[in-house]
This record gives C-alpha cells, sequence and structure tokens, in this order.
C-alpha cells in the first residue's frame, strides 16, 4: 500500500472519529436541554461517558505523535521526544531477537539453501535467466571500468608478484620435478621420433640438402671453389649435402632406437649441470634477476599487457553484445549443471549447507553488531516530523479505532454507571 492510500486511509478513519464525537456530544446537549425527563437521562449519561471516553482516546492518539493542541503537555510528542532512546532500544531489539547467532544459524539450516539454489538453477530457464542477468552486469561492468587503472594495476600486481619470486631457483625445482626418473628423456624421445619421421620425408632431405649447400657457399666459398676443380661443385656438393642429411638422420633414428646411446647419457649430464645451475649458481641468478628487472622496467611490457586487456575487453563486449553469446551459454551452462550436480549429491548440500551455517557463524557477531549500529543511527538521523509522519501513515488508522471504540465503550460504562446510581438504595 503506497503512502497516498494509507493518508487517504488514515483521513478517513479520522474523519469517522470526530464525526462520532461530535454526534455524541450533540446528543449530550440534547439530552441534557429535556433536564433529564424519561429516558433522556440514560441518553446523557451515555452520552456524557462516551464524550469523555472519545476526549481521552482523542488525547492519548494525538500525544503519541504530537502536542495535542499544540499546549506544552508533559509527556505528550512521546515518538518525537523519545527518538533517540527508540532508535537504541529497536536496534538492541533487532540485534538479540533477530540476529542471535543460533538463531540466524537455526534460520540457515531449516532453509536449506543448497537444496533452494540447487532447484532453482535446474528448473525451468532459470540458468538461462541467471545467466543473461550476468550478462547484463558484465557489459555495464565494462562500460565503468577504467582502462588506464586495470592497466596499471596488472602491470603493478604483474611487478609486485615476479619481485617477490626467485625466478632462477622457481625454474630450477620446476625443471626438477619435470626431469625427476628421467621424464626429460621421454621428452627427447618424443624429439627425436618427430624430427627422424620429417627427416624421412624425401621432399625434405633435398630441401636440407639445398640449404647446406647455399649456407656453405655463402659461408665457404673457397672451398666450393677448390673442390670445382675436382669434380662438378653442383653435382658433388648435391651428394656431400645428401650424405650429410642422410648420416644425421641414420644418427637420429640411432638415438632414438637405443636407450643407452652414449648420446643420451651425454644429454643427462647437460641437463644436470643447467638444473644445478638453475638452483644453487648466485651468478647465473642474478643474471636471471637481471633479465627479469629488464623485462619489467620495459615500455614494451606495459604496452603487451594493455593490450592483452585491450584484447579482452573488446572480446568480451563483442561476445557479450550478442545473442548467441558464447560466454553467456557457457554461463548458463555452468550454472544448471551446478544446479542438477547438487541436487545429485545430497552430501555435497550438507557441505555447502554447513560452510554457510559456519560463515554465519563466524561473522554473526560483526554483523549483529554493525547492523544493530546501521539501525540506531539511521532512525536517529530521521527527521522528527518524517518520523512522524510515516509512523501515523503505518499505524494510524488503526489507532483510529481506538478513539472510535472508546466513544462506544465510555457511553456503555456510562450506561451502567446510570444504572448503579439508579438503583442503589
Amino acid at each position: 500500500m503506497n503512502n497516498t492510500i494509507k493518508q487517504q486511509e488514515l483521513s478517513k478513519m479520522k474523519r469517522l472519529a470526530t464525526v462520532l464525537l461530535l454526534f455524541v456530544t450533540g446528543l449530550f446537549i440534547i439530552a441534557r436541554l429535556q433536564h433529564g425527563l424519561g429516558g433522556w437521562a440514560w441518553v446523557a449519561a451515555f452520552a456524557e461517558a462516551a464524550m469523555i471516553g472519545a476526549l481521552a482516546d482523542w488525547f492519548a492518539v494525538v500525544a503519541l505523535f504530537k502536542r495535542p493542541l499544540g499546549l506544552p503537555i508533559p509527556h505528550t510528542a512521546i515518538i518525537p521526544c523519545n527518538k533517540l532512546r527508540i532508535a537504541d532500544n529497536l536496534a538492541l531489539f533487532v540485534r538479540d531477537k533477530f540476529l542471535a547467532t543460533d538463531t540466524l544459524v537455526e534460520k540457515i539450516r531449516a532453509f536449506d539453501p543448497a537444496q533452494k539454489i540447487a532447484g532453482w538453477l535446474a528448473s525451468g530457464n532459470n540458468a538461462d535467466l541467471f545467466a543473461d542477468k550476468m550478462q547484463g552486469v558484465l557489459i555495464k561492468g565494462l562500460d565503468f571500468i577504467d582502462d588506464a587503472r586495470v592497466q596499471a594495476a596488472l602491470h603493478s600486481a604483474l611487478q609486485q608478484n615476479l619481485n617477490q619470486v626467485n625466478l632462477g631457483q622457481t625454474v630450477g625445482k620446476l625443471l626438477g620435478l619435470l626431469t625427476e626418473d628421467k621424464r626429460h628423456q621421454l621428452l627427447l624421445n618424443e624429439a627425436l621420433r618427430k624430427l627422424a619421421a620429417a627427416l624421412d620425408d624425401a621432399d625434405t632431405q633435398k630441401q636440407l640438402a639445398a640449404m647446406i649447400i647455399e649456407i656453405a657457399g655463402r659461408e665457404y666459398p673457397s672451398l666450393l671453389q677448390m673442390l670445382g676443380m675436382v669434380a662438378n661443385t653442383d653435382e658433388f656438393s648435391l651428394k656431400i649435402a645428401s650424405s650429410l642429411v642422410a648420416n644425421l638422420n641414420s644418427w637420429l633414428h640411432e638415438i632414438g632406437d637405443d636407450p643407452a646411446h652414449p648420446r643420451r647419457a651425454q644429454f643427462d649430464q647437460v641437463v644436470e649441470e643447467f638444473l644445478e645451475r638453475m638452483k644453487n649458481d648466485p651468478d647465473f641468478h642474478a643474471k636471471i634477476e637481471g633479465w627479469k628487472q629488464q623485462l619489467l622496467a620495459s615500455p614494451l611490457t606495459a604496452m603487451y599487457i594493455g593490450g592483452l586487456w585491450g584484447q579482452l575487453k573488446n572480446w568480451l563486449r563483442t561476445d557479450m553484445s550478442r545473442a548467441d553469446s558464447d560466454l553467456r551459454q557457457k554461463i548458463a551452462d555452468a550454472a544448471r549443471n551446478a544446479g542438477q550436480w547438487l541436487i545429485d549429491n545430497p552430501a555435497l548440500r550438507d557441505s555447502v549447507n554447513q560452510h554457510m551455517a559456519d560463515a554465519a557463524r563466524a561473522m554473526a557477531v560483526d554483523l549483529r553488531d554493525t547492523i544493530a549500529v546501521h539501525i540506531a543511527t539511521t532512525v536517529k538521523q530521521w527527521d522528527d516530523a518524517e518520523l512522524v509522519r510515516e509512523l501515523e501513515l503505518s499505524v494510524g488508522s488503526d489507532l483510529q479505532y481506538i478513539r472510535l471504540n472508546g466513544t462506544v465503550v465510555g457511553g456503555l460504562i456510562g450506561l451502567l454507571l446510570h444504572a448503579v446510581v439508579m438503583f442503589l438504595p
């Protein structure tokens, strides 16, 4: 019910109570003019008591909100005069009766939020509605994001985190994990297999041979000129290059097929020496640290981060603006699957509810005190006239029934007293 309707209802009840007061007042005057003859004495007794009851209850109702007739009568305008005390008591009442720790925890357990959430997400198109809302939030959020600040924050976060990391030791430990139990030999096997498979192709062999001839001609022209004195340079060079490629291919197959090949042992030694330097060599660590600081200080790093953020933002804006947004569909699918997963796993629901209850218990004390302070502060800041107006609109109509009841009950009491006086000896 809005304030306009409340005001109309309140005005109607005030008029009704006032009209009834005026009626019994008029009835009292008429009865008194009859000098108590016949039944008029009874009417006068009724009207007099009804009038007094109506006036007393009018005073009581008005005194709650304001000074009756504007007179400085003590203990009137009770609500505005006691606003501070009412604010504190209301805050304490809400805190102690509604926000007690045990009460909150029991409410959460009884509500079974995990079941409610799961049922809602898994029902109908609620997951799509959730995704639509998230889509709208993301689109609006992108418009409020300050790109320069985001880029600066990303760069600062990257710099702060990398500054705290000993990159040499970290990489060394990581590579140490990757090379445990000769795992690096598996990588070597795969590399040899792929390289040998590529060199098995005749066209690849011809291209590599031609490349060798081209490099030799550029780097060692005098050697080719000397060879040209004893043989056709092009034909002889091609034979040499092809032989080199064939031998290289054979050598790769030989290493790949023989787990005990000496070159594998050499590979192990190189890896071990490199790892040892990565883990324990201060000079090597200092060199890596220098590279890291140069990278962080480089304007290209900031440009790269800015470019990544710009590309991500543009992709999000473009995707989320489409009716068939991929991200929106993924959000809907994830929400729907999460709901169904919770439905199918009672233990998971119990766990979610327990975590919520534990979180409520952990935050209850701070939460209840904060809310209590907020309630008290808010009520104290209300304007007195506004507070009175809102309260009167909320309960004023019901309070007018006190005036109506006071008029009727007062009149009946008047009749009762008149009867007692009449029949007493």
